[in-house]
Parts: structure tokens; C-alpha cells; sequence
């Protein structure tokens, strides 16, 4: 109740005292500049050239060099590095194959085999005989 008090007692010279300090206080820590420029930290967004404008259409010669390190970067990592650069480029670097994968060995595939009696069963499950769990 007493701290109302005291809020409510503040009268108009204690009310300009305050706006006074805080306008000083301002003024203190505003720093005017007159000089801008382009902030290092930020990605600066690119502006589109105007497409009829005649000074963006002058042909510029290529600059080999840049070319080659763009198309440097774009490539995959395998292509571009001998080995491994980083722990999660391991997973999946030797992508070939350890053993042949010829379809005709039926040693390591082991492909759906149709009977006679599997094909007339599967044909009857299709058809909506429910006596699959008998």
C-alpha cells in the first residue's frame, strides 16, 4: 500500500526530472553517422540487372580460373578427394560391391519359387477365401 502511495505522490517537476535524464541520457549514447557502409558479416543479396539496359549486356570475357573452381566444388566428394575427408564420408566411400552380383547364382539368391499348389492357393486368397489361418 505504501509503495502506491509513494507512485502516486510523484508530482509534475519529479515527472520533468526524470524526462530530463532519461533526454541526457540519450543524447550521451546516440553516436551520429555520417559515413555508411556495406556490413562484412552479412550475405548480400544480389540484384537482378535490368534485362533491356545496354551497359548490363556487354559480353565479359570468362575467367578460366573461377569456371574451373566453381565446377571444382560442384563435383561429388569421391570425385574431388582421394580418401575420406570427414568420419561420415566413410559410410558408403567403397561403394562397390564385395561379391559378384550375377543373377544366375543360386547360392546367394534365393528368389519366390511358384508351385503349382502355391499359385492355386495365392489364386484362391485373391478371389476371398478366408481360410488363410487353417
Amino acid at each position: 500500500m505504501a509503495r502506491r502511495q509513494k507512485e502516486v505522490m510523484r508530482d509534475e517537476v519529479h515527472q520533468n526530472q526524470i524526462l530530463q535524464e532519461l533526454y541526457l541520457k540519450e543524447l550521451r549514447t546516440q553516436k551520429l553517422y555520417t559515413q555508411y557502409h556495406v556490413n562484412p558479416l552479412r550475405k548480400v543479396h544480389t540484384i537482378t540487372r535490368k534485362p533491356m539496359s545496354w551497359h548490363d549486356n556487354l559480353e565479359e570475357p570468362a575467367d578460366d580460373r573461377f569456371l574451373n573452381l566453381i565446377h571444382h566444388a560442384a563435383q561429388q566428394p569421391r570425385k574431388k578427394y582421394p580418401e575420406t575427408q570427414t568420419e561420415s564420408q566413410e559410410i558408403g566411400w567403397d561403394a562397390d560391391p564385395l561379391v559378384n552380383p550375377e543373377r544366375d547364382d543360386h547360392r546367394l539368391n534365393h528368389f519366390r519359387v511358384h508351385k503349382d499348389i502355391t499359385l492355386y492357393k495365392a489364386k484362391m486368397w485373391s478371389l476371398g477365401e478366408d481360410d488363410r489361418h487353417r
